[in-house]
C-alpha cells in the first residue's frame, strides 16, 4: 500500500523524467561536448543514451516490483541491508553541497546573455528561484507533473525551431561516417555528458506516486530517456551547424545565440527563459526526491520522526523544506569561495555514477531472468563510466567509505548496550 498520494499519471511521469534529464544540460552540455569532439559529440550521444537505456531499465525494473518513497539507498538496502541503505542514502544527498550549487549556477547563467548581473544579482536570482520551488513543493505532486510538462513541450518545440528555421538537415550528412570519428575525443565528451542523464535515481523517489506504478512508472523511464536521447542529439545537431560552440563563455551563451541567429535578437530573452524553465525544472524534481527520501527514512525511524510529518496536502513538506534550506546555505557557501561550475559538476557526476552501479547490482541480485541479464549489463557501463571518470570519483568514493564506517561503528555501539541492559 502506497503511504502517499497517488496521483500521477503516465503524460505527467515522462514530463517530469523528461525535464529532468534534459533541464540543466540541453541548452549547455551541447555545446561544451562540441568543443571537446566537434561533430563527433553527435555519436556521443548515440553511444550514452544506448548506455542509459539498460539503466533506465533496470531501474524500470527494480521500481516497478519495489515502488518506494525511499528510491534507490531504498531498493539497495533491500539488497544489501540497512546499514548500506542509510550510507548510499547520504550519498545521494552529499549530491546537494556540489551538484545543487552548479545547477543553479546554470539556471541563473542564461540571464548573463542579456544582463550585466553582478555576483550579487546572480545570488539574489539563484535565492529566488529555490523560494519559487518551496512554494510548489508544498502542493501535491501532480502539481509539478503539471508544470514540467509544459516545460517540456516548450524545450522540445525549441529545439525543432531550430531545425525548421534552420533548414536541417540542409541536404548534407548529419551524422560523421563511423570511420572517420575520433573515439578518444568522443570518450572525453562522454565523461561530461554523462551530467545530462542523471535523473532516474531522483525519479524512482517518486514510484509509490503513480496512479499505476506497475504500468506507468517503468514507461515514463523508457520513454523519457528516449525522448531525452532524441532532444539532445537534435540540439547538438543544430549547435554543431551552426558553430555555436567554443570557450566556456561562448557555450553557455550557445542557446540565446541560436536564438539570436534563428529567431532574431530580439527574441533572445525569450531563449534565457526558456534555459532558466528548463534548469527550474530539473532542479525542482532533484529538490522533490531528496524530500522525499528523507520523509522516508524519517517514517520507517531511520531518522527523526519530526521528518515524517505529511502536511494537508499529503506532501513530506517538513523534509522538503529542509533540503531547500540546505540547497540555500551550500549556494551561498558556493558564491562565497567562488567554485566554478565544472569543478562542482565533476564532483557531483562521481556521486551519481556510483549511486547508478550499486543501483545496477542491486538489480543483479533481487531480479530474475532477462531483467537480471540487463541489470549485468547495466553494471558493466556504470563501472566503465566510473574508470572513465577516474579521479573525479574519490569524493563519492570517500563520503560512501565514511558514512559505512560511521554507521557501522553507531550499530555496533547499539548493539553492545542493548546487551548491556540485558545483562
Amino acid at each position: 500500500m502506497s503511504r502517499l498520494n497517488k496521483e500521477l499519471s503516465l503524460l505527467q511521469g515522462v514530463g517530469m523524467l523528461t525535464t529532468s534529464l534534459l533541464g540543466t544540460g540541453i541548452f549547455i552540455v551541447p555545446a561544451a561536448a562540441a568543443a571537446l569532439a566537434d561533430a563527433d559529440s553527435l555519436w556521443a550521444w548515440v553511444v550514452l543514451t544506448v548506455l542509459a537505456l539498460p539503466v533506465a531499465f533496470t531501474f524500470a525494473s527494480l521500481g516497478q516490483r519495489y515502488p518506494h518513497a525511499g528510491g534507490a539507498p531504498a531498493l539497495i538496502g533491500r539488497a544489501f541491508g540497512v546499514s548500506m541503505e542509510r550510507s548510499v542514502a547520504f550519498l545521494f544527498l552529499a549530491v546537494i553541497p556540489v551538484g545543487l550549487p552548479a545547477a543553479l549556477m546554470m539556471t541563473t547563467g542564461f540571464w548573463h546573455a542579456i544582463f550585466d548581473l553582478s555576483p550579487g544579482m546572480d545570488l539574489a536570482m539563484q535565492l529566488a528561484t529555490l523560494a519559487l520551488m518551496l512554494i510548489l513543493g508544498q502542493r501535491p505532486a501532480r502539481a509539478s507533473g503539471q508544470v514540467q510538462v509544459a516545460i517540456a513541450v516548450m524545450i522540445v518545440l525549441t529545439v525543432a525551431s531550430f531545425w525548421w528555421l534552420g533548414g536541417l538537415p540542409g541536404g548534407r550528412p548529419v551524422q560523421p561516417a563511423v570511420s572517420t570519428v575520433d573515439w578518444s575525443a568522443v570518450t572525453a565528451a562522454l565523461t561530461l555528458m554523462f551530467w545530462c542523464f542523471v535523473g532516474l535515481e531522483a525519479f524512482t523517489h517518486l514510484g509509490e506516486e503513480f496512479r499505476n506504478p506497475q504500468r506507468d512508472f517503468p514507461l515514463a523511464l523508457m520513454l523519457g530517456v528516449v525522448l531525452a536521447g532524441l532532444v539532445y542529439w537534435a540540439c547538438s545537431v543544430a549547435v554543431v551547424s551552426f558553430g555555436i560552440f567554443g570557450d566556456a563563455e561562448a557555450n553557455r551563451a550557445s542557446l540565446p545565440n541560436l536564438v539570436g541567429l534563428l529567431w532574431g535578437e530580439q527574441w533572445q530573452w525569450v531563449a534565457a527563459l526558456i534555459g532558466y524553465l528548463a534548469c527550474f525544472a530539473s532542479i525542482n524534481i532533484y529538490l522533490q526526491g531528496f524530500g522525499r527520501l528523507l520523509w522516508s527514512l524519517a517514517d520507517e525511524g531511520k531518522l527523526p520522526a519530526s521528518l515524517a510529518v505529511l502536511n494537508r496536502h499529503g506532501v513530506p513538506a517538513r523534509a522538503f523544506n529542509l533540503v531547500v534550506l540546505i540547497c540555500a546555505v551550500c549556494a551561498l557557501i558556493a558564491a562565497w569561495r567562488g567554485t566554478d561550475i565544472d569543478t562542482l559538476m565533476r564532483y557531483a557526476n562521481g556521486n551519481f555514477v556510483l549511486v547508478y552501479l550499486l543501483s545496477m547490482i542491486t538489480g543483479c541480485v533481487l531480479l530474475r531472468g532477462g531483467a537480471r541479464l540487463i541489470a549485468l549489463i547495466a553494471s558493466i557501463c556504470c563501472a566503465l563510466v566510473l574508470l572513465w571518470l577516474g579521479t573525479q570519483t574519490f569524493y563519492a568514493l570517500t563520503v560512501l567509505l565514511a558514512f559505512w564506517i560511521i554507521d557501522h561503528l553507531g550499530g555496533r555501539r547499539a548493539i553492545a548496550a542493548r546487551r548491556k541492559q540485558s545483562a
